[in-house]
């Protein structure tokens, strides 16, 4: 598991019994989320914008106000920023749709979109070019980290891994640091996060339909249902 620790442990917390009975789970971050030493003002902020559960975990450690209208993207923000105390309003799963739902519902603005130093979909700018003000900040950084020991000896054993992916910027830190020869399976929550990846010798790489954890914990079922048949085959060892 490549995201941070206690995003790892729900997601595997949320396969089938059947699934996780299978497999041994080896946590290796490959990001670590630290919110940033600043202040964020909000007066004259008319709703936020959450893209990710680690701006809402940000915002929370900052002391942001639960006041403004939260609208996020997925149903894990949408879920998180409603528990920390926002009305959250899931619009989209993606950058792209969370846009085209901004712009049909034309909530009062100015938005402000609190996200991470890295950040994809130039949500702020085209909204505000496209008549919804938007400004945005960073709140949070992302480290970039190696594989754990325990990573580095998976990579080079024989047992197949099976690696779910869920962002860009992780899929191209996973390709750079990744290096063995252990069977490879892959799965990725977009086109944009599979495209890093497609330069590793993988033997499998599955890319989810939409972009949801029900739809990665689905695409890692079936991956370790290949791996336990082709381990099962004749020969196989």
């Amino acid at each position: 598991m490549t995201r941070p620790r206690a995003a790892s442990e729900r997601f595997v917390a949320h396969l089938p019994t059947r699934t996780r009975s299978r497999v041994t789970v080896i946590h290796s971050p490959l990001l670590d989320i630290r919110p940033l030493a600043t202040q964020v003002v909000t007066h004259g902020m008319r709703g936020l914008i959450f893209s990710s559960a680690n701006g809402v975990n940000a915002a929370v450690s900052l002391g942001v106000t639960r006041d403004l209208p939260a609208y996020c993207v997925g149903s894990t923000t949408t879920d998180t920023a409603n528990r920390a105390g926002w009305q959250a309003h899931m619009a989209g799963g993606t950058a792209e749709e969370l846009v085209a739902a901004l712009l049909q519902i034309r909530p009062n603005s100015p938005l402000l979109h609190l996200r991470g130093e890295h950040s994809r979909g130039n949500v702020a700018e085209r909204l505000t070019e496209l008549g919804v003000t938007t400004l945005e900040q960073p709140i949070y950084q992302q480290r970039l980290l190696p594989l754990t020991d325990e990573a580095l000896r998976a990579a080079a054993g024989e047992n197949t891994v099976i690696a779910p992916i869920f962002s860009p910027r992780t899929a191209r830190q996973f390709a750079d640091v990744w290096d063995g020869p252990a069977p490879l399976l892959l799965a990725a929550i977009s086109e944009a996060t599979a495209e890093p990846l497609k330069k590793l010798g993988y033997e499998r790489l599955k890319v989810t339909k939409e972009p949801t954890p029900k739809k990665m914990r689905k695409a890692v079922k079936k991956l370790v249902k290949h791996a336990m048949r082709v381990e099962g085959e004749p020969g196989a060892d």
